[in-house]
């Protein structure tokens, strides 16, 4: 690892974070938060301040035989990751503090098979007993061979009580969407309990970065979770030129935003049309899929691609946006600014609507700020956090937005927070175009050839990105770490269905819109 640098904002930072949590050695060469290596007992500090709220997590992953977790001061508003070094393939479990680490932590013994000690819950996560071999990222055991002996059931938690039945839904569903296995247990038509069984399209992203050249790992997280391509790369993007101290030009980068905007944009309106139709008003469903559909294709007139994969890499974008294109988009914004209020105003006037979106599925303030639930989920609960605001990142540093936050935290406030996000993607695509830079739209990376280290917070529609990423000596990908916003909204919906009927599951679950892809790498 390189040493530390001399007099930079990062290990300036380092010194308040020491303070901050008692302890800690910087570690050098890591940007543009600090990074800071701790023993047990430095370990179990952050652990104590997690459980009261003085810092969020934002992840927590392993590299060998180093844990990793980022974390948010949010009475001082900064960032930095906490490292810690297992002993004999065991470390001290977080989440015995802060239970949202919990998954995450079954997540890494699945795959580097470092155990969590003093953790409540040891089941296996990701591992579904199929796996050719056991800890694919650590020591890589073979799975013993025994025929085609099924594997073990997952042992799902046991509800206790009197007139209780189960459900169990999926993981194959009745519409096309990804696999995720849902165990209802139920009094009558009250839900009881929610579990879920995540895993089934875990594709070993991690592995495949691993070794990497930057323009193959840059396809790769652009395809982790498709409705998300633009946030992911330019998560990638952004931790890549930290790591290489490398400047982006001022006009990729406003064309950066222009496409996470239109990215926002397409899936809002998908998912407001959505939670219409689960609760059985298809009219709005079909204006709104007819407004996105508008959206995908802006979007490949002006970059070449529906979803805008591979336009957003590291060093800047690859495609240009013509005089026309920036015209065509503006001309899009006046008219969805008018279809948006049509729209709501339909649903306002929708009593049939409100009736089933209103104080459905509340999720309470002070559960989404322990989970530190990103975007509509946790601004619809109350939790202020946007990452174009706290990780303020180019161009967002010169816009002006609002970040709309309720605290009523049901499906009616999340459709809501959707669609004031809708207006302020609007206005600020305005903001974007009017005033677009002129000059390149990529640099080459100032790849050095010493081992870097860097980190990227972005906000995609569903809420805050994380990638971690550390380059060997040759430019390669030495490790990536890519964080779902899912991550800390799937085990949120478990308790908002709690006490609602079964047949209201389908509107709680399309109002997080949690991605199955995202969450399995």
């Amino acid at each position: 690892m390189a040493k530390p640098d001399k007099e930079t904002p990062e290990m300036s930072d380092a010194a308040l974070w020491i303070e901050r949590i008692g302890g800690g050695t910087p570690v050098g060469g890591h940007r543009p938060w600090p990074r800071l290596m701790v023993d047990e007992d430095g370990w179990a500090a952050v652990g104590e301040r997690l459980a009261v709220g003085n810092l969020s997590a934002l992840g927590l992953w392993a590299d060998g035989e180093t844990l990793h977790l980022a974390v948010f001061d949010p009475e001082a508003a900064r960032f930095a990751i906490v490292s810690h070094r297992s002993q004999a393939g065991a470390f001290l479990s977080l989440a015995a503090w802060h239970p949202p680490l919990q998954r995450l932590e079954r997540t890494i013994r699945d795959l580097h098979g470092l155990v969590a000690i003093g953790a409540d819950d040891a089941r296996p996560w990701l591992d579904h007993g199929r796996w050719p071999i056991r800890a694919p990222l650590g020591p890589a055991i073979p799975t013993p061979a025994d025929g085609d002996a099924p594997p073990p059931a997952y042992p799902f938690l046991r509800v206790h009580g009197e007139s209780l039945h189960q459900i169990p839904v999926g993981p194959v569903h009745a519409g096309i969407i990804e696999p995720g296995h849902f165990r209802f247990t139920a009094n009558g038509e009250t839900v009881v309990r929610l579990e879920e069984r995540l895993g089934y399209v875990h594709k070993g992203t991690e592995q495949l970065m691993t070794g990497a050249t930057i323009d193959q790992a840059a396809k790769l997280i652009g395809r982790i979770s498709g409705d998300s391509t633009v946030a992911y790369a330019l998560a990638f993007a952004r931790a890549a030129e930290a790591a290489t101290r490398t400047a982006v030009p001022a006009r990729a980068q406003a064309l950066r935003a222009v496409m996470a905007e239109l990215e926002r944009i397409a899936n809002h309106w998908a998912d407001i049309g959505a939670i219409c139709t689960d609760a059985a008003f298809a009219l709005l469903h079909a204006r709104c899929n007819i407004h996105r559909e508008r959206v995908m294709r802006l979007m490949a007139l002006g970059f070449g691609h529906r979803f805008a994969m591979d336009r957003v890499v590291p060093g800047g974008v690859t495609v240009d946006l013509s005089v026309e294109g920036a015209s065509q988009i503006l001309d899009l914004v006046r008219t969805q600014r008018r279809a948006l209020a049509r729209v709501m105003t339909v649903y306002d006037d929708t009593a049939s609507l409100l009736d089933r979106t209103m104080e459905t599925g509340i999720l309470r303030p002070g559960l989404a700020r322990r989970f530190a639930a990103g975007g509509f989920v946790g601004r619809a609960s109350g939790r202020n956090f946007d990452a174009r605001r706290q990780a303020v990142y180019p161009p967002y540093d010169r816009l002006r937005f609002v970040v709309p936050v309720l605290d009523d935290g049901d499906v009616n406030a999340r459709l809501r927070v959707r669609a004031a996000e809708l207006a302020e993607s609007h206005n600020m695509l305005e903001q974007l175009l009017g005033d677009l830079p002129r000059g390149p739209i990529r640099s080459a990376l100032a790849i050095t050839g010493g081992p870097a280290e860097g980190v990227a917070l972005v906000e995609s529609f569903r809420g805050d990105v994380l990638v971690w990423l550390r380059l060997d000596e040759e430019g390669r990908v030495a490790r990536c770490h890519a964080r779902d916003p899912s991550w800390f909204q799937w085990p949120l919906l478990e308790a908002v269905i709690e006490g609602n009927i079964v047949a209201d599951f389908p509107l709680c679950n399309k109002s997080f819109n949690c991605s199955y892809s995202g969450h399995d790498l």
